[in-house]
């Protein structure tokens, strides 16, 4: 098995997140109202994937873009402080750096504004792959930013030049969603949806189904996280699901973001697909008890030790 770091290039969305918790109402008028923690974090399907898979002993290289402002200064010092090389994220003039607030409620719920921001004017000139010192892999995170067409130019290029490829999609599933970025599909060595993504991606109504549709128009390996129930696998040749780990959940923020950069590194690392699921949803564990894609005190080793001793669900 091989164990040398894998250089990733996570390109795509990067959102500072600012989570506000034990948040009962929204206070009338001006006034206002306690709350126990306010806290921010890194995150995004690029942003939030790379610093787990940082955190998992690879070699990251944010590539994305954000705006000339403080949002931007202390994302990019979160991305650093967890090992992400920062320097090809393009600033963008006149336009703020992608952001959420997510008011987490007591029961757990956690709706969320937020801003696209910089990351909805990023482009393939601002990419530019080649500037990666030894890079192996390429993770797309949110291909609807840039358009199918784009988003496959750029895929295609990084399989040409002998890159592994993965793709992870922000928006809700949609058929039209679909339709938009169905040409970064035949590009996609594994494409990494949630469940309700699948489904309306698809209109199927069994989650296995809609997985072998988004096979059968192209990805090579679909990888679909179930929350609880863990994660289903599903290729031309087999389908399997792996289940999530018992813990106790607080916050479930990044933890498809976490599943995908254990996935990855499973694969990185030379684990089969069962094996690299295993780990996606032991490192998606890490941070269910935590506030934000940052959450937990892990590396690599740790989420090993935490697989081969936590029961499942």
């Amino acid at each position: 098995m091989n164990h040398e770091p894998a250089v990733i290039a996570a390109v795509g969305v990067h959102v500072l997140d600012t989570h506000v918790l034990r948040v009962e109402s929204i206070p009338d008028s001006s006034d206002g109202a306690l709350v126990d923690t306010i806290r921010m974090s890194p995150a995004g399907t690029a942003g939030g994937t790379g610093i787990v898979l940082s955190r998992l002993g690879a070699e990251v290289h944010s590539i994305g873009a954000i705006g000339e402002d403080p949002i931007a200064a202390t994302l990019t010092s979160l991305l650093a402080e967890h090992g992400v090389d920062t320097t090809r994220l393009v600033r963008k003039p006149d336009v703020q750096t992608s952001a959420s607030v997510i008011p987490v409620r007591p029961n757990g719920d956690r709706p969320a504004w937020h801003c696209v921001g910089a990351n909805g004017v990023l482009t393939l000139d601002d990419i530019d792959l080649s500037s990666v010192p030894g890079l192996t892999h390429v993770h797309l995170g949110g291909p609807e930013f840039l358009g199918g067409p784009a988003a496959g130019e750029l895929l295609a290029a990084a399989q040409a030049a002998g890159y592994s490829t993965s793709v992870d999609i922000l928006a809700p599933g949609d058929p039209d969603m679909l339709a938009w970025i169905e040409d970064c599909l035949p590009h996609a060595d594994y494409l990494l949806p949630n469940d309700e993504q699948v489904l309306g991606f698809t209109g199927a109504t069994d989650l296995e189904a809609g997985a072998r549709e988004l096979v059968a128009r192209g990805a090579k390996c679909v990888a679909v996280t179930q929350g609880a129930k863990g994660a289903l696998v599903v290729t031309a040749d087999e389908a399997f699901t792996v289940p999530a780990y018992d813990v106790e959940v607080v916050d479930t923020t990044g933890c498809g973001d976490a599943f995908s950069a254990g996935f990855l590194r499973g694969r990185g690392l030379g684990l089969d697909l069962r094996g690299s699921a295993e780990l996606g949803c032991a490192t998606a564990a890490q941070l269910v008890s935590g506030i934000g894609t940052d959450a937990g005190d892990y590396d690599l080793a740790s989420v090993q030790e935490f697989a081969a001793n936590t029961p499942t669900r």
